[in-house]
């Protein structure tokens, strides 16, 4: 069983699919689902495999993926050739968290699926969901500026980063203590920077029960 989120590629060009399935298992936490070439697959694909995302272009030979978005609910980012802002108008408003447009590096899209991490795990967490962390999964998808990873560091993101710089591997409890802050917070902030790639999971293994996750600062 894998906690990895499930990505579904529709695309029509077998060479561009099996390139971009490359571009997502090469993600740490992201596992690509064989190819979907037409619309009338990548639908009958979304309810068999139940995907967590798909990535979808527009052109494809039996429909239009603008139509297909329409029709399917589950998360969606469009990957196509298509330049026009009338299509990019109309993918955004049918639903697409993301649109990139071809050709795009690996680099790009690997933000792209970092920041999708970071937004379902900001928007997955138990109670109400308050202004900052909704603005925070939303800039987690629409980075400033994509190179620089999913989203800006914030004070709070600072401030584990540096506790987590004054010694060693620290617990979930370490960092919330040194920071000020609940433990369910500073596990929000941690995951998210794991997702970064600025933090570093490793496991300590007691005599009994599940083994406790420890952070540190990832070397660069």
């Amino acid at each position: 069983m894998t906690d990895d989120f499930s990505v579904l590629i529709i695309e029509d060009d077998f060479h561009v699919g099996r390139l971009h399935a490359g571009y997502v298992d090469a993600v740490p936490g992201f596992r690509a689902l064989p190819p979907a070439p037409t619309a009338a697959q990548g639908h009958k694909a979304i309810h068999a495999e139940r995907p967590d995302l798909v990535l979808l272009d527009v052109y494809l030979p039996d429909a239009s993926g603008l139509d297909l978005l329409r029709s399917i609910d589950v998360d969606a980012m469009m990957l196509s050739a298509a330049s026009d802002p009338a299509t990019i108008r109309t993918a955004l408003r049918r639903g697409a968290l993301a649109y990139l447009i071809k050709p795009f590096s690996a680099g790009l899209l690997e933000s792209r699926l970092r920041g999708y991490a970071r937004y379902r795990r900001l928007l997955s967490e138990t109670g109400s969901v308050g202004q900052d962390r909704l603005e925070t999964a939303w800039q987690a998808l629409h980075p400033t500026n994509p190179a620089a990873g999913p989203s800006a560091v914030s004070a709070t993101e600072t401030a584990v980063l540096a506790a987590l710089g004054t010694r060693g591997d620290q617990s979930t409890a370490d960092v919330a203590a040194a920071v000020g802050i609940s433990r369910t917070t500073a596990q929000r902030y941690l995951s998210g920077l794991a997702d970064d790639g600025a933090v570093a999971i490793s496991l300590r293994y007691g005599s009994t029960g599940r083994p406790e996750h420890r952070y540190s600062v990832a070397p660069r």
